[in-house]
């Protein structure tokens, strides 16, 4: 094993964190802003590149973190160490309301491709990389653009799906159709490329975009229900408009009631 063994524990129901437990001297690494909790005697450390230690000296680091930026980013990730004798836990949070899914790299061929924000964490080895689009049209219309995560190594990953995720075996030849933001991610002997819906009133009037994701197997598939794009895209639409508050929402009186409640100031 080139990755650290760790073990986890997965909390929650919508709000999920998982709990990692370091023996001394192994390591976890992390996106930033997923950190929740630490017991004392784990140092934390910024590392700059793709969380592997592999020896590839600067060039590779610059390399490494370069790719980083390409997916949109951080050029640095942070590692957590227990540098004490004695098991120690660190913990982090799910960004949305979701399931967090534990990836095992060995069932996976040392390989697997997620969506660019999915990653949450991982054992220290494992490679936290690019995959790009080797199709122009999944590139230009895929949803999540022409380059995708790669999870290299043999040690666990955890990625997040938002809302309920759903875990699809394909077998081989087998192929589902997904909305393209629905992909949280999939197995690397998978084969996904995009579709266009067709039809004219599909494409102006049906309001699920034009293209959907066609993966076909043999490989094991998740989606999620809940995009963070969906979400914010909920959000957004139902603010109020100039910033003020909407207490007229859902009733016969809609923008009335805001006069009546004596909150506008004139």
């Amino acid at each position: 094993m080139t990755a650290h063994e760790i073990d986890y524990t997965i909390y929650g129901e919508e709000m999920q964190y998982v709990e990692i437990e370091l023996d001394p001297q192994e390591a976890v690494i992390a996106e930033a802003g997923s950190f929740m909790m630490m017991d004392e005697g784990i140092k934390m450390e910024t590392i700059f590149g793709d969380g592997s230690q592999k020896d590839t000296g600067f060039l590779g680091k610059i390399l490494g973190a370069g790719k980083r930026i390409l997916t949109g980013e951080s050029l640095f990730m942070t590692a957590f160490y227990n540098e004490i004798i004695g098991k120690r836990k660190v913990s982090f949070a799910s960004p949305y309301p979701g399931k967090i899914v534990p990836i095992d790299l060995t069932e996976f061929g040392g390989k697997f491709i997620c969506q660019k924000d999915a990653f949450l964490c991982a054992a220290k080895g494992v490679s936290v990389g690019i995959e790009f689009s080797k199709k122009l049209g999944r590139g230009l219309f895929g949803g999540e653009g022409f380059i995708m995560q790669k999870l290299e190594g043999d040690g666990m990953a955890f990625v997040h799906a938002g809302g309920t995720m759903a875990k699809k075996e394909l077998m081989s030849g087998e192929t589902i159709k997904v909305d393209t933001g629905c992909i949280v991610g999939f197995d690397h002997t998978v084969d996904y490329d995009i579709e266009f819906v067709g039809g004219i009133k599909n494409t102006i009037f049906g309001g699920e975009g034009l293209f959907f994701a066609t993966l076909q197997g043999p490989g094991t598939v998740y989606v999620q229900s809940l995009p963070f794009s969906r979400l914010a895209g909920r959000v957004l639409a139902s603010a109020p408009r100039g910033g003020g508050k909407d207490k007229g929402e859902g009733s016969i009186l809609g923008g009335l009631g805001d006069l009546l409640d004596g909150d506008n100031r004139f």
